[in-house]
């Protein structure tokens, strides 16, 4: 029996005083009312109608079930409004998780206009290079980079990127010349930290062909802004992000090496994600957030990487 909808039928009898003019309201035959009022009844334990031909009274029994499902009526009503509203208006808490880089180049610095856009918002925001759970921690939207494995997410590519090899002057003023991929076993290569052994970086020339070459040095991180900010030191040469050092590039403080070769640690797609939970039913405040991130990246894209600068 569905307690729920009997209880529906229940209140609206007691109403109409009527088993056949609830019926009506119902869209539903009298005899199925009926029915749902003996299985609440058997349910209960107790008689809750008193039934007669010419007229229909509430028992003792009755008259206390429905004050109580009444009001238990109106909270699931208030309930499903509050829902209703929260999916159809940009409010409540977003919570989102983003890997460190991107959350510290691009997440962070878009915060502020749209939370003074949407006055009703507010977001949590949690920062780490390790992978979360969104069930699991109750995280809205994770934003993440590279290859995709989780299957019970939704992915929205925000950025195409590729990740460029890049250092600065001042490094290769005072290092030997590099001409080839393979030079690099010669120099101090900044690593990011994977968990599987030695790192190398896999080239793919414009012929299909790949290289890969196992690079080390005198930094190995999972800090994307560690390994960043020691590139623009001169420390060594890294692996980036193209969204990551974008505008160093443009300004000539890092150049980029090998630009006619696609670079990568483990995969060929680098792009940046939106990931969020499946349902048929996107509240307001993610869709909004997802919109508004897809526009900061779009703004990213149309600048590119400026190829005068390149090494």
């Amino acid at each position: 029996m569905d307690s729920f909808r009997a209880m529906q039928v229940f209140v609206r009898v007691a109403q109409e005083a009527s088993l056949s003019a609830a019926a009506r309201q119902l869209g539903s035959s009298p005899a199925s009312v009926s029915r749902q009022i003996q299985a609440l009844e058997d349910g209960l334990g107790a008689r809750l109608l008193n039934r007669s031909s010419r007229k229909l009274t509430l028992t003792e029994a009755g008259q206390a079930y429905l004050q109580h499902a009444v009001q238990i009526l109106q909270h699931m009503d208030e309930a499903q409004q509050s829902i209703l509203q929260l999916q159809r208006s940009a409010s409540g808490t977003l919570r989102v998780h983003s890997r460190v880089l991107v959350g510290e180049l691009y997440i962070v610095p878009a915060l502020t206009r749209f939370l003074l856009q949407h006055p009703e918002i507010k977001i949590d925001l949690m920062m780490s290079n390790h992978a979360v759970d969104l069930i699991e921690q109750n995280i809205d939207i994770d934003i993440r980079i590279g290859k995709l494995s989780d299957s019970l997410l939704i992915a929205k590519k925000l950025a195409i990127s590729e990740r460029v090899v890049c250092a600065s002057p001042a490094y290769l003023k005072r290092n030997p010349a590099i001409a080839t991929p393979h030079d690099l076993l010669q120099h101090n290569c900044l690593t990011y930290r994977l968990n599987m052994g030695h790192t190398h970086w896999r080239f793919l020339d414009q012929d299909g062909l790949t290289t890969d070459v196992p690079v080390s040095g005198s930094l190995q991180s999972d800090s994307g802004p560690a390994l960043r900010a020691a590139t623009l030191d001169g420390l060594g040469i890294s692996l980036m992000p193209d969204w990551s050092v974008q505008e160093e590039i443009r300004r000539g403080s890092l150049l980029r090496l090998f630009p006619q070769y696609q670079v990568s640690f483990m995969e060929f797609d680098n792009g940046v994600y939106a990931m969020y939970q499946r349902s048929r039913h996107m509240s307001a405040k993610v869709r909004l957030f997802i919109d508004y991130l897809s526009q900061v990246f779009q703004q990213l894209a149309a600048g590119g990487l400026p190829a005068a600068t390149k090494y």
